[in-house]
């Protein structure tokens, strides 16, 4: 009976902190993007950061939150690119205010953004916390330990699936449903690459998997639809998958 209550405490404690993480999110993001919220809300914000950090019983809280402060520039200058990458590729986007309030995916690059920093100050539990809010928020999974350079674009961002040592660069455009994942899944892989590596200029359309932490797709690629992929494509290359479509008439 004592297990049993243990467990079940033990459930409630880490719903009532995936809550709490969730609500820090949500400010966080606000602080970023408005300097006006920032200046009323920003001590808040902090209040909650330190108190997450409490609960996961990590000391010198002042010191990491002065550090994550100090980068919001660089993670809001990098959003911004991010947001402009959008409207210039996708077609229906008609301002940059759109992106920024009605685009998914772009939420989700924001959060991951700042999750990815937090993971950098070597913060445990916090940031994997922040993506699975941002996973279950947008239907974008985007590890915290991706990197991911400039001018990221999310197209329709659903079932999107990016692993932990994904490398992206710069320019580079995903749609729904695209997964860059491992081979295969063991602990014993758990400190090499396990996920590609995508360069500079690359689109890749909806529903493609490629996998492998030794695949590389080169500069200037464009990956189709339902494409997958398990070895290297060099630069300036397109891969499709051939198929006929079959039409006839009803009886």
């Amino acid at each position: 009976m004592k297990e049993i209550i243990a467990i079940n405490t033990a459930k409630d404690y880490s719903m009532c902190l995936r809550d709490a993480v969730e609500n820090f999110t949500k400010e966080l993001i606000n602080d970023v993007f408005d300097e006006h919220y920032q200046l009323i809300h920003g001590e808040n914000t902090k209040q909650k950061f330190l108190k997450i950090l409490e609960r996961l019983a990590i000391s010198e809280g002042e010191v990491l939150w002065n550090e994550f402060k100090n980068s919001f520039f660089d993670i809001r200058k990098k959003l911004d690119l991010d947001a402009l990458a959008a409207l210039n590729n996708d077609p229906a986007a008609k301002s940059l205010e759109e992106i920024y309030l009605a685009y998914p995916g772009f939420y989700a690059i924001a959060v991951y953004r700042l999750s990815h920093q937090l993971l950098l100050l070597n913060l445990p539990v916090l940031p994997r916390m922040m993506s699975e809010f941002a996973h279950r928020y947008t239907g974008t999974d985007i590890h915290p330990g991706a990197e991911i350079g400039e001018s990221f674009f999310i197209d329709h961002a659903t079932g999107i699936v990016i692993g932990e040592t994904t490398i992206i660069k710069n320019n580079v455009q995903i749609f729904q449903g695209v997964t860059l994942g491992g081979l295969q899944v063991k602990k014993s892989l758990a400190s090499t690459k396990r996920h590609p590596t995508i360069q500079n200029n690359v689109t890749i359309y909806a529903n493609a998997t490629i996998l492998g932490g030794n695949v590389v797709i080169g500069e200037n690629s464009v990956i189709g639809a339902n494409v997958c992929i398990r070895e290297s494509i060099p630069e300036n290359s397109v891969v499709t998958v051939q198929y006929e479509n079959i039409i006839f008439k009803k009886n």
